[in-house]
């Protein structure tokens, strides 16, 4: 091989896997490798270390090749300073400017390494050179003046590392399976979930209306009052069923506890809409007596925050869905900075998981769950690696979470 960089690796780098990507990375790009030097951790707490030269045949081939394993944690030794260009154009930015990915990434810049505020996949970073800052910016955000980095160089990725302790991340894993005990995962999501709040962490649930529709409105109401669920991010239908279950008992038409087709019943979420339209809002509703239960009551009884995304096939939509998807994503950015959310669980809903998995952080536990295995792996396809997937109708899954939330808060 011509030519040649040293990387280190450091912590969890065996049982987290890291040590296996770097590989599966050098020989994808038809790379070479010498490990220089090895050190692996006994005991459970102890790091791992590894260092090595990695070649290729062709300057841009290495280039290529050490891009990808800076991001997944890999340390260039000798690394130089990040480089930076000034943003001319507002929403333009620089030629060849790094693009983010959502773990934990530093910036080597005038002697200091820098944290990246913010950090979330897709993105820009940009440079405040007076207070010596870093955050991540989305293209559609760049003004004129703004500095942002530009290649590769500079710029440390700290890779996230499967946990060592027993909890519901190690047990389930990364991959998508139908076949493992559920009520076993279930009773360890309650776990993590507790464990979450006694850390004063905050815990999120992405909902689709599947939740409604399946019978475990109840369920997710309960989690809320109980303090179980601090955040809501849904679609305008989540809302609307939730809402139409309340004022007329159905969800679609149908009577979710007889399970049979009411007459004219398919209208119902339509005269819901246009109630809430008339009374203003879903708090104004709330406050008028017109809704007493449910998701979203719970949620203004309690003071839970809720971000209601709309998309193009909504009806009405109702007044509390921004409408404006760029809005939407501003808003739920308010609360996935919030560096106390520890957990989110995402239930029945693909392209509204997608799009909440690309604002995340990858230290903020990821649970998905959907009835279809396909949903949670296309998730985890998409740059959300730190979810896990877990295959169950949303029926079975809440009622049950809520349950052993309760059997778990008793044995206590």
């Amino acid at each position: 091989m011509k030519f040649s960089r040293e990387i280190e690796l450091r912590g969890h780098i065996v049982d987290s896997g890291i040590l296996a990507k770097v590989m599966d990375l050098v020989a994808e790009y038809n790379g070479d490798f010498d490990t220089e030097e090895f050190s692996l951790g006994r005991q459970k707490t102890d790091p791992s270390y590894a260092k090595m030269k990695i070649g290729a045949e062709t300057e841009e081939q290495l280039s290529q090749l050490i891009s990808e394993l800076r991001r997944v944690g890999a340390l260039v030794i000798g690394e130089e300073e990040v480089s930076v260009a000034t943003v001319t154009r507002a929403k333009v930015a620089p030629e060849g400017f790094y693009s983010t990915t959502n773990h934990p990434t530093h910036i080597h810049f005038n002697n200091t390494w820098i944290p990246v505020e913010n950090m979330k996949m897709d993105a820009l970073i940009v440079v405040d050179k007076k207070h010596m800052t870093a955050k991540c910016l989305v293209q559609g955000k760049l003004m004129p003046g703004d500095t942002v980095v530009v290649g590769e160089e500079g710029v440390r990725v700290d890779f996230p590392e499967r946990p060592r302790e027993m909890g519901v991340f190690e047990f389930m894993g990364g991959d998508v399976s139908s076949e493992r005990p559920s009520l076993t995962m279930i009773r360890r999501v309650a776990a993590e979930i507790i464990q979450m709040k006694k850390n004063g962490k905050k815990v999120a649930l992405v909902g689709g209306p599947a939740i409604i529709h399946s019978g475990a409105s109840d369920a997710v109401a309960a989690m809320v009052r109980e303090g179980y669920i601090d955040l809501l991010f849904a679609g305008n239908a989540l809302a609307v069923h939730d809402l139409e279950h309340n004022i007329f008992g159905t969800s679609l038409g149908m009577n979710l506890k007889s399970g049979e087709l009411v007459t004219g019943g398919h209208r119902h979420h339509l005269y819901t809409i246009n109630k809430i339209m008339e009374a203003g809002s879903i708090y104004a509703a709330v406050q008028s007596g017109l809704v007493t239960r449910g998701i979203m009551y719970e949620c203004i009884k309690n003071d839970t925050p809720f971000v209601l995304a709309g998309s193009i096939r909504d009806d009405g939509p109702l007044p509390d869905v921004i409408q404006n998807t760029i809005q939407a994503q501003d808003e739920m950015r308010k609360y996935i900075v919030d560096p106390d959310l520890g957990m989110m669980l995402m239930v029945a809903t693909l392209l509204h998981s997608i799009a909440v998995g690309n604002l995340l952080p990858s230290h903020v536990k990821t649970i998905c769950v959907d009835i279809n295995p396909a949903s949670v792996t296309k998730l985890m396809d998409r740059g959300t690696s730190q979810a896990i997937g877990m295959v169950s109708d949303a029926g079975i899954f809440l009622p049950s979470l809520l349950e052993a939330l309760h059997e778990l808060e008793k044995e206590e």
